[in-house]
């Protein structure tokens, strides 16, 4: 697996650099977000990992335009304790993990196998869809439908809708949900349920506000309720 990390700062690209080569990855490195453009066209890696602030162009925009022509997954790097805005702006650039620096290099290894098994994975043929009419979810496809419109779901959104659809009418906890769609890994990080299902909300409820789909549960968890055919 190739791996494209892009941060300004020399240690820690270099540090994280060696120890993902230890761990058998194939790794490049660039110093500044222009660059690390510039090696993601030509070397096509497996997993990009961008720092947030950077010179000439920094880590959301390079996360923008790598969106505009791949679903590579992205890590994004930041030197700040995280807040749900930081959050709702990277997965509005495209990004589907963050890591707070400073950065365990056990944890960063982990998190690195686990957002790719997310990437990787692929439904089991035997895995049913759903179609009322308004929403579309084609498991197989990885496609999804609103509206007749097709939605750009990444691939840890996908992976979340999944599971809330194969447990449709029943609650699936939120370390449930982090274990299932995340990995072990995560189960402490209570936040990423509650942003990630609010964005979800924004893709495929007719009202985000007042959801139709995804209902939540006060400090439970969440449930997908099916709704009957339309037309």
């Amino acid at each position: 697996m190739r791996v494209l990390i892009v941060d300004d700062e020399l240690a820690i690209r270099d540090g994280l650099g060696r120890k993902l080569r230890r761990e058998g990855f194939d790794v490049s490195l660039a110093g500044s977000g222009l660059e690390g453009l510039k090696l993601f066209h030509v070397e096509h890696p497996d997993l990009v990992i961008l720092d947030i602030v950077m010179p000439e162009m920094d880590g959301l925009t390079v996360c923008r335009r790598v969106r505009e022509v791949a679903e590579t997954p992205i890590m994004m790097l930041s030197a700040q304790a995280i807040r749900e805005e930081d959050i709702i702006a990277g997965l509005n650039a495209g990004a589907d993990e963050y890591l707070v620096k400073p950065i365990r290099l056990e944890e960063f290894t982990a998190r690195v196998r686990a957002l790719l098994r997310r990437a990787q994975a692929t439904p089991p043929e035997t895995r049913e869809g759903y179609d009322d009419g308004y929403l579309i979810i084609d498991p197989q496809r990885r496609q999804v439908s609103v509206g007749s419109k097709p939605v750009h779901l990444t691939p840890t959104e996908f992976k979340l809708l999944m599971v809330l659809l194969e447990n449709a009418g029943h609650v699936v906890s939120q370390r449930e949900l982090l274990e299932r769609v995340w990995g072990h890994e995560y189960a402490d990080d209570i936040y990423y349920p509650r942003v990630y299902i609010s964005q979800l909300r924004h893709k495929i409820e007719p009202s985000a506000t007042d959801p139709t789909y995804i209902q939540t549960e006060h400090r439970v968890g969440y449930r997908f309720e099916k709704r009957p055919p339309s037309g």
